[in-house]
C-alpha cells in the first residue's frame, strides 16, 4: 500500500488507507484518466458504487495502472432496488463483471431504505458473498444506529465500515460515537461539503493561513484527526496530490473545536435523512 498514507485496520483485520479517492461522476474516458491519475499519485482506496455507473471505468483504470491489485482497496455499493437476497447476490456478481475484478475489498449497502425493509436480506447476501470469496470486507453506507443494531441482532455480524455524510457543517458527533463504541470505521462522503460553498469560510481560511495550507487540506486533516476516513474526489492531478499532503502538520485542539462548532442540525447537503430517504 502507498507509503504516503497511514493505514487503519478494520475489525476483521483488513488494512485500509486513512484517506481514499471518491469517483462519483467520474465516468467514461475522462473518468478512467482521473482514476488512473489518482492511483499513480498514491491513492490506494478507490470508492465506487453500482449506481455511479462507472465500475467499468474503475476497472479499466486498475488495468492501466502499474500498481499491483493486492495493493489496492476497491469498494463498491449495492443499490436499493436490489436488496432482496437473490437480486443482491446477482448485483454483486454484476459489479464484479463490470469492474473486471475477481473480488472487492469492500462492498457496502448504499442506503438502508427502511420503507422497503429488505436491508437485512441484502446484508445476508453480503455475508454470504464474503464467505464465497467475492468480498473481503463488508460494510454499510448511510445506516443509522438502529439499522446497524438490527443487523447485529439478526446475523451477529457488524459492518467494518459505515460511510456517512460528514463534513464541517454536519460533523455526525453522535453517529461517530456509536461507531467508536462498536469498533466500526467511520467513512465520510462529501467530506469537503460543496467545495465552492466552503472555500470562502473565514474560520477555515484563518486556520489555513496559520498552517500555510489550503482550506481543503485543513478540512481533510480535521477528518483524519476525528478518526474519519474521507474520500475526496478530484479530476485534477494537482488537486489529488494536494489532498494527500495532510500528514505533515497537525491541528490544535482549539482549531479542531472551531471547526466542530461549524456543524448545524440541518447541515446535510440535500436533506437525505437515512431514516426516510429511499435510494433505488
Amino acid at each position: 500500500m502507498s507509503k504516503l498514507i497511514p493505514e487503519k485496520t478494520l475489525h476483521d483485520g483488513l488494512t485500509v488507507p486513512s484517506l481514499g479517492f471518491g469517483t462519483y461522476q467520474l465516468d467514461g474516458p475522462p473518468g478512467v484518466h482521473a482514476i488512473t491519475s489518482a492511483i499513480d499519485v498514491g491513492y490506494r482506496l478507490i470508492d465506487t458504487a453500482y449506481n455511479y455507473e462507472n465500475e467499468g471505468a474503475v476497472g479499466k483504470a486498475i488495468q492501466q495502472s502499474s500498481v499491483p491489485r493486492h495493493e489496492l482497496r476497491i469498494a463498491s455499493k449495492l443499490p436499493g432496488r436490489y436488496h432482496e437476497y437473490k437480486k443482491a447476490v446477482t448485483a454483486i456478481q454484476e459489479s464484479l463483471y463490470r469492474s473486471r475484478l475477481d473480488y472487492f475489498d469492500l462492498y457496502l449497502i448504499h442506503w438502508p431504505n427502511p420503507k422497503q425493509d429488505h436491508y437485512l436480506e441484502a446484508w445476508q447476501a453480503l455475508v454470504d458473498a464474503k464467505r464465497w470469496g467475492l468480498i473481503r470486507s463488508i460494510g454499510t453506507s448511510n445506516f443509522l444506529p438502529e439499522h446497524i443494531d438490527r443487523l447485529e441482532q439478526e446475523t451477529g455480524e457488524l459492518p467494518t465500515i459505515n460511510q456517512v455524510e460528514l463534513h464541517p457543517f454536519f460533523n455526525q458527533e453522535q453517529q461517530r460515537a456509536y461507531h467508536h463504541e462498536k469498533n466500526i470505521q467511520t467513512e465520510a462522503w462529501s467530506p469537503l461539503y460543496r467545495i465552492g460553498a466552503i472555500m470562502d469560510n473565514k474560520t477555515l481560511q484563518n486556520i489555513a493561513a496559520q498552517h500555510e495550507k489550503s482550506v481543503t487540506q485543513i478540512i481533510l486533516r480535521w477528518h483524519y484527526q476525528l478518526g474519519s476516513l474521507p474520500i475526496p474526489k478530484s479530476s485534477s492531478a494537482n488537486r489529488q496530490r494536494e489532498n494527500l499532503a495532510i500528514f505533515n502538520f497537525e491541528l490544535s485542539d482549539s482549531e479542531m473545536g472551531l471547526i466542530n462548532e461549524m456543524t448545524k442540525p440541518d447541515g446535510r447537503i440535500n436533506d437525505q435523512d437515512p431514516a426516510i430517504y429511499e435510494e433505488f
